[in-house]
């Protein structure tokens, strides 16, 4: 079995062939993510002109509480099994796999069934998307759970085809969800299409998920499992908080205009999150590579994903505002007052996102935790607490402080931890 800190070869292949390598495992991962990230935008942009400001901060509401889901089970099911079992023999890969995956739609249906109590507890205009929210998420999960899978196995071409299955199958489920036009259907549509995509990761990998097997999966990944899991929660869970605390203080069209002005960074996004499916096993390969790199191989990792989001933050300051409308509809004028602080927000968490792959190449679970537990409550308090002082603009601006304070907290646990194994030290890092 090989881990993330163990070389399964004995020699290093040459310089041309790794850097070849390295450019294939990039490209899969920022097509697959750009697949899956430019459907979700085409969903949030399609809401947002379809049903408003305020039905689209119910709709956020949802997504929101989708994406805390979402890393609880990646957390316990996926997190766990790209560690262990990438570039596996193909029987122990497939073992993992069918455990896995029976986590993720265990994950699903637990938390989906408390999602359908709560959505029709709850009633009112948020009550039915929370309600379908709980039932499509066994669907969703599952569907997530192939494209790690995939990417472990290093067949990262079928994720990036399940991603597109998804995409497609979008088209005629928002065409409908539009013709219904109710918050609910769209979070059907949504999540139907990603259990046609997730039935479609069946037939491609062959396996059939287990859920009677999570129980063990659960026992023999625990040393990883939850700590990954406290990591993941945190911030998606102090994201979720943020979102409900500035629906109760300043209204649910504050949540959607926020959502409006992430969803313009969208393809930006996209893109660092196609990098993030590959840079912890980089960072970890020039840590046994070459040790002494390690530093500015994050260095170079954070600073130009930074440099690349205040680019595309000035690039959208320029955008006229009948673009603007054309893209975003009335939730435009809202969304555009927040685009400098979510920008510089972006380009902190950026930054921080360098340091974060250096730690956990070099295995410091506890410095990790220690700073993504420093970074959510930043963006809990930063948000809510500029939301108190000056509404939706301030909550914007508090997050964006909070998050160029927390890059600055990752880069000095990863300095300190760079000593404790003798490396060399990285240079002072700015932020921006």
């Amino acid at each position: 079995m090989t881990t993330a800190g163990e070389d399964p070869q004995t020699t290093a292949p040459p310089a041309g062939s790794a850097r070849r390598a390295l450019l294939g495992r990039l490209s899969w991962g920022l097509a697959d993510q750009a697949a899956s990230s430019m459907s979700n935008f085409a969903v949030g942009i399609y809401v947002a002109r379809s049903l408003g400001v305020t039905a689209f901060g119910v709709f956020s509401l949802a997504w929101v509480t989708y994406g805390v889901v979402l890393n609880v089970s990646r957390g316990l099911a996926t997190d766990p099994l790209v560690v262990r079992f990438s570039g596996v023999p193909e029987t122990s890969w497939r073992g993992a796999v069918a455990r896995s995956s029976g986590t993720a739609l265990g994950v699903g249906a637990a938390l989906g069934a408390a999602c359908l109590v709560v959505g029709l507890a709850l009633g009112g205009r948020v009550g039915p998307a929370f309600a379908c929210l709980g039932v499509m998420l066994p669907g969703l999960l599952l569907q997530d759970a192939w494209r790690f899978s995939f990417f472990a196995a290093g067949a990262g071409r079928k994720a990036f085809v399940n991603d597109l299955v998804w995409g497609v199958a979008l088209v005629p489920a928002m065409v409908v969800a539009a013709r219904v036009g109710t918050v609910a259907a769209f979070v059907l549509a949504w999540g139907a299409s990603a259990a046609v995509a997730a039935a479609y990761g069946c037939l491609q990998s062959g396996i059939r998920p287990r859920p009677a097997g999570a129980a063990g999966w659960l026992r023999e990944q625990r040393d990883l499992g939850y700590r990954y899991l406290v990591e993941n929660v945190s911030l998606s869970g102090a994201s979720q908080l943020r979102a409900y605390g500035l629906g109760a203080l300043v209204g649910v069209g504050a949540v959607g205009a926020v959502r409006g002005a992430e969803l313009l960074l969208g393809p930006f996004l996209a893109v660092l999150m196609g990098l993030s499916l590959v840079t912890v096993p980089e960072a970890a390969r020039v840590l046994r590579r070459a040790p002494h790199r390690l530093g500015t191989f994050c260095l170079l990792l954070g600073g130009g994903q930074a440099a690349g989001a205040l680019c595309w933050g000035g690039a959208l300051l320029l955008m006229p505002d009948r673009l603007g409308e054309l893209v975003l509809g009335e939730v435009w004028h809202s969304a555009a007052q927040l685009i400098v602080p979510i920008t510089l927000g972006v380009a902190g968490a950026g930054l921080g996102t360098g340091a974060a792959a250096g730690l956990r190449a070099l295995g410091a679970a506890r410095r990790s935790l220690r700073s993504q537990l420093f970074a959510s409550a930043g963006y809990v308090s930063g948000g809510l607490g500029g939301a108190l002082l000056a509404g939706t603009v301030g909550s914007a601006w508090g997050v964006a402080a909070a998050t160029v304070s927390a890059s600055a907290v990752w880069w000095l646990q990863l300095r300190s931890a760079l000593g404790e194994r003798h490396l060399p030290d990285v240079p002072e890092v700015r932020t921006p």
